[in-house]
């Protein structure tokens, strides 16, 4: 079953076409990036997955049960609950802890239990190696502690989707590495798909995953590694084949 399955989507703002005849799928466990030039439409697309952009055409599925288009407001709050969002800006609650950030992210969607919201919230702290940080206000952290509890913010309710937009985009390269491995983690520990938006193109070579491109009002796949790798296995094959030949020729 897709995660997120578009069909000839166009995403329009204020009468400007943004991106149209969009076609993707992602599923459960992949890791996806979203690449192009400023302004192609990356942050919009992801805007539309979580229903912040309308879409004005095509067929949008996400998680085999809602439709973007036809998806009413009120239904936003349960669409939302199944998926994570990362920021590059953080947005965290600067006048409360982390711990209480994490409570507010539960409290908001139905967690009545304390003793449960205490768990998950011990839990996820844990999983992004910041165990006892719960207690710190936003400014104490650093730019990459901080990274880690939106992240922790973005799992609290187990997503099947974690959408990030540019998330290493403000931190140094070895802080980038850490987050971009907690990433991959997640991805495959919790099998959840992530879609993510980038501008560094090491991060596509150091932790592979499946990229797309926006261009020209367009969402296209690069099939490039797929392409090398079918080269590759071609070049074998007939590698083989000459082999067998000379060697009945020696025969």
């Amino acid at each position: 079953m897709p995660i997120i399955k578009y069909e000839n989507v166009d995403i329009h703002i204020d009468s400007k076409i943004i991106l149209e005849d969009v076609t993707f799928t992602l599923n459960a466990g992949d890791f996806a990036y979203i690449t192009g030039a400023v302004g192609s439409g990356k942050s919009t697309l992801l805007k539309s997955i979580y229903g912040e952009v309308d879409i004005n055409s095509g067929k949008a599925i996400l998680f085999d049960e809602f439709s973007l288009k036809e998806l009413r407001r009120s239904k936003l709050p349960a669409l939302r609950k199944r998926m994570g969002i990362v920021f590059q800006d953080f947005q965290l609650l600067t006048d409360r802890t982390v711990h209480d950030n994490l409570e507010f992210v539960l409290e908001c969607t139905g967690w009545k239990s304390k003793s449960e919201r205490e768990k998950r919230i011990q839990e996820v702290l844990d999983l992004v190696d910041l165990p006892k940080k719960g207690y710190k206000m936003p400014h104490e952290l650093s730019g990459g502690e901080q990274q880690r509890i939106v992240i922790a913010r973005a799992i609290l309710n187990h997503p099947t989707l974690l959408l990030a937009d540019e998330p290493t985009g403000n931190l140094d390269n070895e802080t980038g590495t850490n987050i971009m491995q907690l990433l991959h983690n997640i991805c495959k520990e919790e099998n959840t798909a992530v879609l993510m938006i980038t501008h560094n193109e090491q991060w596509l070579t150091t932790f592979p995953g499946r990229e797309f491109l926006c261009k020209d009002k367009k969402l296209v796949e690069n099939t490039k590694a797929s392409t090398e790798e079918a080269e590759a296995e071609t070049e074998e094959q007939e590698t083989a084949a000459q082999e067998s030949a000379a060697q009945e020729t020696i025969e």
